[in-house]
């Protein structure tokens, strides 16, 4: 049985879910947070809570892209070419934010402490809440996936992949913050440090969006300009 996803595409898909399963958002600002309890079994409670989500997410956009595609197949290209316009977007954003070292706090709820009494299946339970309303987690369904998809393949067997690949990296991703919390906050408390963290990723989003968003036009292009069919 061969892969469902050309290797050139799910390089590409590898290094963007990387730098973005590593870049702090509420999901890895979660972990951290729980791992300050010093309890390891809540960590790893909240790791599974956040990646149930995710993989809900993965459910729910399999079959809404096959609907997508099967009905609209124009609408998906131009979805795609977005997509990548809109992390564009997003990434110089972040890049012109860290250009200014007052943007670069985390804030106090970071260093709060954990209640002590929570149980673990109250934390599994906020973990997925968190990840299920995340703000980069739709903007990783709603624009960096969807030009990663092949149009001319069945869409399960490669949210499959896709999913495996974002899901274990994110594991990996929260789980490390979790366990280092004590050490990764003071880390990511220094905005020095920080803004060279935010810097560096913003760069390298924006590089993988124009990749994105060139692979995509070519796609529009070849799909449905006049001289490629004739």
């Amino acid at each position: 049985m061969s892969f469902p996803i050309d290797p050139h595409t799910y390089g590409a898909f590898f290094v963007t879910m990387f730098f973005m399963a590593i870049s702090p958002g509420p999901a890895i600002l979660f972990a951290i947070r729980t791992g300050l309890g010093r309890r390891k079994s809540h960590v790893f409670a909240a790791v599974a809570g956040l990646n149930a989500a995710s993989l809900v997410w993965f459910i729910a956009c399999a079959f809404g892209l096959q609907i997508l595609l099967t009905a609209f197949p124009l609408l998906f290209q131009i979805v795609a070419v977005a997509g990548g316009l809109y992390l564009g977007w997003m990434a110089f954003k972040g890049f012109r934010s860290a250009l200014d070292i007052r943007n670069e706090n985390l804030g106090a709820s970071l260093t709060a402490a954990p209640d002590p009494e929570k149980t673990i299946a109250a934390t599994f339970k906020d973990g997925f809440l968190v990840q299920l309303l995340n703000p980069k987690v739709t903007l990783f369904f709603s624009a960096v996936l969807p030009p990663f998809i092949n149009t001319h393949q069945p869409v399960p067997p490669q949210m499959v992949a896709f999913a495996a690949t974002a899901i274990g990296m994110d594991s990996i991703a929260m789980t490390t913050y979790g366990l280092g919390a004590v050490t990764l906050s003071h880390v990511l408390s220094d905005p020095k440090k920080k803004q060279a963290f935010d810097l560096g990723v913003s760069l390298i989003l924006m590089g993988i969006a124009a990749l994105i968003i060139w692979h995509a036009a070519m796609e529009l292009i070849r799909l449905y300009s006049p001289i490629a069919h004739a």
